[in-house]
């Protein structure tokens, strides 16, 4: 008796793209939440004419200070 295609279960080829597809999906939603996550955190770069840079973490006396100023300078429209 001549066996149906569908009973034989998933070929080696679907297995692999499911698990391919798998694979990119999980790669993707890692980047996201990393793009999403970085993007919440305040800090205050500096730069200066000769190329450097100075960056203040969130929590710091000086980038707390900068960073009210910032807000209050958004705030305002137009």
């Amino acid at each position: 008796m001549p066996s149906r295609g569908g009973a034989e279960g998933p070929t080696p080829l679907r297995k692999s793209l499911t698990f391919l597809l798998l694979v990119l999906g999980a790669l993707a939603g890692t980047v996201m939440y990393r793009r999403r996550s970085a993007r919440r955190l305040e800090r205050v770069e500096l730069y200066a004419a000769d190329g450097s840079m100075a960056s203040l973490p969130e929590g710091s006396v000086d980038a707390e200070r900068m960073l009210s100023l910032a807000r209050d300078i958004l705030s305002v429209p137009g």
